[in-house]
């Protein structure tokens, strides 16, 4: 039963060696890498979404990276589907899968298996909301999901736009609620066996050092450079891609070219991956299942190693 499988889950917020230990255990369980990240999935990308280089991968296979144009909408829909066909080939060839990443939508979804191909957007018909929210409807728009799904309603601002559209398309498009669909989803068994180790700082401090040190090695690697590029090659400043945590901040700076704007740039992006470190732990902690470990200033890697190992085994693998 696809139930029965055994999926390793290796996440934690961002700087805490998830990529190293991922390959550690790959290398000792004959394993195989899939990125559970939703910026790695664009091409490039290398250096400002931290995409394992060849050494680091030090051989192990890595999947879900690297394989979107830039320019696409990536979804969370089309993750689960591509994601979910690695997983089960690398199953079918009698290996063991590991998922390595921060993006907590992306592995929770994969692992419960959910499924959102009811209700593929309908251009048309988003294009149609957007137009009434654009031209001041977004009010009635709510009003409507009120009558129509008062528990989402509850739970949405009333200028949550994005969300508000969301439940509409839903609604419209399958005739479910998606107070409705969420339950549903929730009632089916996980397609995996989720065995999760998650890593932390146990010095929270010392987690904002290396976030912020990774910063500077981004921008030493040639961020810039890369965003020019990427400017250069007409992906639109708006797009999915360039919202991600360190293009998004450097992209304006980038384009005017001035020095001091860019080094500003620079500290915004070490705060605002600061943030998003927060809430990745707040995301993890959500798992009561979980295995944390915790990081030291050093790294530790050899005792995280041995951690990991013995509560896989404890676990039933390897």
């Amino acid at each position: 039963m696809a139930q029965s499988k055994k999926l390793i889950v290796i996440c934690g917020p961002t700087a805490t060696g998830k990529t190293k230990l991922g390959v550690a255990l790959a290398k000792a369980l004959d394993g195989e890498v899939v990125s559970a990240d939703s910026m790695q999935v664009y091409r490039g990308m290398p250096i400002g979404t931290a995409q394992p280089t060849a050494e680091e991968r030090d051989g192990v296979p890595h999947h879900m990276m690297a394989m979107a144009d830039p320019s696409e909408n990536y979804s969370v829909a089309r993750y689960v589907e591509e994601a979910t066909a690695c997983v089960e080939d690398i199953f079918a060839r009698g290996k063991q899968p590991i998922l390595v990443g921060g993006t907590g939508l992306y592995i929770d979804a994969l692992c419960k298996g959910q499924t959102f191909s009811d209700f593929q957007p309908d251009s048309g018909l988003r294009a149609k909301l957007q137009a009434q929210a654009a031209q001041g409807g977004l009010p009635r728009l709510w009003a409507d999901l009120e009558r129509i799904d008062p528990e989402a309603a509850a739970r949405l601002h009333p200028n949550d736009e994005k969300r508000i559209l969301r439940a509409l398309e839903v609604w419209y498009t399958t005739g479910k609620t998606i107070s409705q669909h969420n339950r549903e989803t929730q009632a089916v068994p996980p397609r995996y066996e989720a065995l999760t180790i998650t890593l932390t700082y146990a010095d929270r401090q010392a987690l904002y050092a290396r976030i912020d040190q990774r910063v500077d090695e981004m921008m030493a690697h040639g961020l810039v450079k890369e965003i020019q590029a990427l400017l250069a090659a007409g992906i639109p400043k708006d797009g999915t891609a360039m919202q991600a945590i360190g293009y998004k901040e450097l992209v304006p700076a980038v384009a005017s070219g001035n020095a001091d704007a860019i080094q500003q740039a620079a500290e915004e992006v070490k705060l605002r991956s600061r943030q998003y470190a927060k809430r990745q732990l707040s995301w993890f902690r959500r798992n009561p299942k979980a295995h944390w470990i915790e990081v030291d200033r050093q790294g530790n890697i050899s005792s995280i190693i041995r951690d990991s190992t013995d509560f896989l085994h404890e676990n039933g693998v390897g």
